[in-house]
């Protein structure tokens, strides 16, 4: 969605009425963000909005960037968000292979989460966390409950502490174990990408 670079576009201020619901929203998408709500959406503070290439709304306080939205889709962070907060959201790993993909804009595959370096949910919910257990340092985060279709989802990588992508799954992860073939994530946003790179001086 973002390989190409992309120009800051006009911000306005969002009203307190909006913003509050946006509280709302993040909090039920992503119920561990819960606890660091203030900090990331302080209430005094001002969030703004900006529109920004193929009908994406960026949301950001001051120069800090928190999560965008493609018109009224779900709200997805932005990977700076995701890497404060980086066990907050249902995540899944992709083997070493995948990474270089992943990192040009390719549509994340079934294999390169089915092979040995890679890991998806494992159906338990009743792991430690909501979205499962801490991983092994250098290891991401990975859930315990199975994810479905069109939920958000950050993808870790084999070997790397810090996410490299987040988008929304066109495949449940059951059903990606099952198949062990077929796209998963499609149109990610991903380190190094237009967004990541976008200039947003105050």
């Amino acid at each position: 969605m973002f390989k190409k670079d992309i120009s800051p576009g006009s911000k306005s201020k969002v009203k307190s009425s909006v913003q509050r619901s946006l509280r709302t929203q993040l909090t039920t998408t992503y119920p561990l963000l819960a606890p660091h709500i203030d900090e990331i959406v302080p209430k005094k503070e001002q969030l703004d909005a900006m529109k920004i290439p193929d009908r994406v709304t960026l949301y950001l306080i001051g120069s800090t960037p928190l999560f965008y939205q493609h018109m009224t889709d779900l709200l997805l962070p932005h990977l700076r968000l995701v890497h404060r907060f980086p066990t907050c959201f249902p995540s899944i790993r992709i083997d070493r292979g995948a990474i270089r993909f992943v990192l040009s804009g390719a549509t994340l595959m079934a294999p390169g989460l089915t092979s040995a370096g890679g890991r998806l949910p494992t159906g338990n919910s009743e792991e430690t966390r909501k979205y499962g257990e801490t991983a092994v340092e250098g290891e991401g985060f990975y859930g315990g409950r199975e994810l479905e279709p069109g939920e958000p989802v950050v993808v870790c990588a084999e070997g790397k502490v810090e996410a490299c992508a987040v988008g929304l799954l066109s495949m449940g992860t059951k059903e990606v174990k099952e198949k062990g073939k077929g796209p998963v994530v499609e149109d990610a946003h991903y380190l190094g990408d237009g967004l990541w790179k976008l200039a947003l001086g105050d």
